[in-house]
């Protein structure tokens, strides 16, 4: 069994000497780095890194220092987990179940680095099949006339569950922004298109039309603006003249399950660092 490690995800004004302070600090206490990885942006003159090493002492009080020490000494805005952190996550989903299912499969099967704590869904169609799961599921329906208490509601249930990720599985509903400002964590989506072509709505109906050769899926934190959060991952497969809508539907499916999962093992193995509705991933 792997030996329990810290992790940090780092970023700020580019400076010399960055790399040797953060290694030495590390090595002076007598630790080791079992992975490092940086990036530097020449147009900005940000500095980002992602770090992880096996602490030679009390696993929490070293990342605690170490913490402090990014943030104080170096400047830098700094995020600091551990390996065996196991962050809870909620599931928002509507009728459409192939995200849904694999997404809760993977969990499962212990591929993804945290626990599934819970299933929230504006419809009732995949009660049965949470249940099945062994899953709680909330069933809050939404409308425009109820949309701001279904979402008090939702919200009420996130943290109740103490969810540090929301993962939206085809959850056809726009999030307010009220949402977004209130639920203090991140929120994953799965668009069913390669962003920014064909945002928003129906967008296999958009690419059939426009004859792309082409389609693809993008996940992306969710912002107050539609389709266009940070973009974590995505993937496109070849279509052409002979495919109907509905063959577009199926291959996207397959991209959208695959780039979704990833999406979300990538936040929860904390290799993502957001800045200036970008990504850097460290993967």
């Amino acid at each position: 069994m792997n030996s329990p490690s810290i992790i940090a995800l780092l970023y700020g004004p580019d400076q010399p000497g960055l790399v040797s302070r953060v290694s030495s600090w590390i090595f002076l206490r007598g630790s080791n780095i079992v992975h490092a990885d940086q990036h530097g942006d020449p147009e900005a003159k940000i500095f980002f890194q992602r770090i992880e090493w096996i602490p030679s002492g009390q696993i929490d009080e070293e990342a605690a220092s170490f913490e402090k020490f990014a943030t104080v000494e170096l400047g830098m805005n700094a995020k600091v987990a551990q390996s065996t952190d196991r962050p809870k996550v909620a599931l928002f989903v509507s009728k459409i179940d192939h995200c849904f299912h694999d997404t809760i499969l993977r969990f499962r099967s212990g591929e993804m680095s945290g626990e599934l704590a819970c299933i929230v869904s504006n419809h009732s169609d995949l009660q049965v099949d949470t249940e099945h799961y062994g899953l709680p599921f909330y069933h809050i329906p939404v409308s425009k006339a109820t949309k701001a208490e279904s979402e008090a509601e939702q919200l009420s249930v996130v943290h109740k569950h103490g969810a540090e990720l929301i993962v939206m599985a085809r959850y056809m509903q726009v999030l307010s922004d009220g949402f977004l400002d209130n639920a203090g964590c991140p929120v994953i989506n799965i668009h069913h298109s390669f962003l920014p072509a064909f945002a928003g709505g129906k967008p296999y109906h958009q690419a059939h039309t426009r004859g792309v050769k082409l389609i693809g899926a993008t996940a992306h934190y969710a912002t107050a603006d539609l389709d266009e959060g940070p973009i974590i991952h995505q993937d496109v497969t070849r279509i052409n003249h002979r495919n109907a809508i509905p063959d577009l539907i199926r291959k996207g499916r397959d991209l959208e399950k695959s780039v979704f999962a990833q999406a979300i093992r990538l936040h929860l193995d904390n290799r993502i660092l957001v800045y200036n509705n970008k990504t850097v991933v460290f993967d």
